[in-house]
């Protein structure tokens, strides 16, 4: 019962994609989220980006890809979201 449990939990937690942008730290990438909304004044698209720091245990992201990633419980000061998968390789 307990399983189950937090396999729901784990399935319910935030997903989101991004564009890896360094890989310069041991098990650790930097990767950049793009959103777009209308701003809600002058109604134009705006675009922001954020920066997030996630952990890769194996290494195999690659700068370019763009890869899923879960948040997670606190892994260092700044570290808090993992991969997942890689979705889109870079040749």
């Amino acid at each position: 019962m307990s399983e189950v449990a937090t396999i729901e939990q784990r399935s319910s937690r935030r997903t989101i994609q991004g564009v890896v942008k360094s890989t310069k730290m041991q098990k650790t990438i930097l990767v950049t989220v793009m959103r777009e909304f209308k701003h809600p004044k002058y109604e134009k698209r705006v675009r922001r980006t954020k920066h997030y720091v996630v952990h890769d245990e194996k290494g195999e992201a690659r700068v370019g890809d763009t890869i899923e990633m879960m948040e997670t419980r606190k892994l260092s000061k700044t570290k808090n979201w993992r991969l997942v998968k890689v979705l889109k390789r870079v040749e």
